[in-house]
């Protein structure tokens, strides 16, 4: 029997290498990894379909456990399982949707805590679906854009309308909080509509003022699904993105967000979309990608030890 490759850059590409595993078969883990490498619904630059497979490779320089500098060890004892990517059809997108949404369940169905890969951020629509039953659901959103639009280019689906399509078909769908926002392109009926729900909008200059206070607003303890979209990050951090917009969060301030989001409450779902690796030949947006879900991971399983 062969010794695997502890080399970043060696083996086979599983995230963190986790244990593979078919989304049918019997497991259990405290966190499975889905990648659902779709990107028909883009407005603009495509490649977000080639980011599953990215952020795996770039995982493997980042291996739990982890020890700090403190001499903590994180994520020790906690188990992985990388479930493969969702069998889509090439040009489908009904039935894209209906896979993803029956996939995500699978995945839930065998896990604490599901990870999704995207893929556009049409995908976080039909990975809501799999939610249904939560009762109670919050979205903390980090995004530079709304993505509440109502219909884009004569289609309800795109990247630009994942919330507004979830916020309509989910009656246990009670709140978005959304941080980062920015750029010259906004839709007015979309932040009207956002704002008639009651959803909270938070522009990027007052996030590291607001962001303890807009998440401590939400009732505690509540689930929350946390959808990180790529051009949340400021391009000089993570330029590897269909539509970036200057001046967005550091990956510091990113992480402390996501740490007040899981002292708060109760994670139960975690997506990284928009993320495009063919826009950066250095590698540099996956790795940082990939980092932050682990840091996240990280965040939440010392938030519960």
């Amino acid at each position: 029997m062969t010794t695997p490759s502890h080399l970043p850059y060696g083996g086979i590409a599983s995230f963190a290498r986790a244990p593979t595993v078919e989304t049918g078969d019997e497991w259990s883990a405290d966190v499975a990894v889905l990648g659902i490498p779709f990107d028909l619904a883009l407005g603009f630059r495509p490649g977000a379909r080639f980011a599953p497979r990215a952020l795996r490779e770039a995982s493997l320089r980042y291996v739990p456990p982890f020890t700090d500098l403190s001499g903590r060890t994180r994520l020790v004892g906690v188990t992985f399982a990388d479930a493969g990517d969702v069998v889509l059809p090439s040009l489908e997108p009904e039935l894209a949707r209906e896979r993803i949404m029956e996939a995500a369940r699978r995945v839930r169905s065998r896990c604490r805590l599901p990870v999704f890969l995207g893929g556009d951020h049409s995908v976080t629509f039909p990975l809501l679906c799999a939610f249904r039953d939560v009762p109670d659901l919050h979205v903390v959103q980090l995004d530079a854009h709304l993505d509440f639009t109502d219909v884009r280019n004569d289609t309800r689906y795109s990247n630009s309308s994942p919330f507004r399509r979830a916020a309509e078909a989910l009656p246990n769908l009670v709140h978005i909080t959304t941080l980062g926002l920015r750029g010259l392109r906004h839709d007015p009926e979309a932040v009207a509509a956002a704002g008639e729900r009651g959803h909270t909008l938070v522009p990027m200059e007052e996030v590291e003022a607001l962001f303890r206070d807009v998440l401590g607003a939400l009732p505690a303890g509540r689930p929350v699904y946390l959808s990180v979209d790529a051009d949340a990050f400021d391009p000089a951090v993570l330029p590897g993105t269909s539509s970036p917009e200057p001046d967005g969060f550091t990956y510091a301030l990113a992480l402390r967000v996501i740490r007040e989001t899981v002292r708060r409450h109760t994670l139960v779902g975690l997506d990284l979309v928009e993320l495009a690796p063919n826009l950066d030949p250095s590698g540099r947006s996956a790795l940082i990608a990939a980092r932050l879900i682990l840091e996240t991971l990280c965040e939440v399983f010392d938030a519960s030890s």
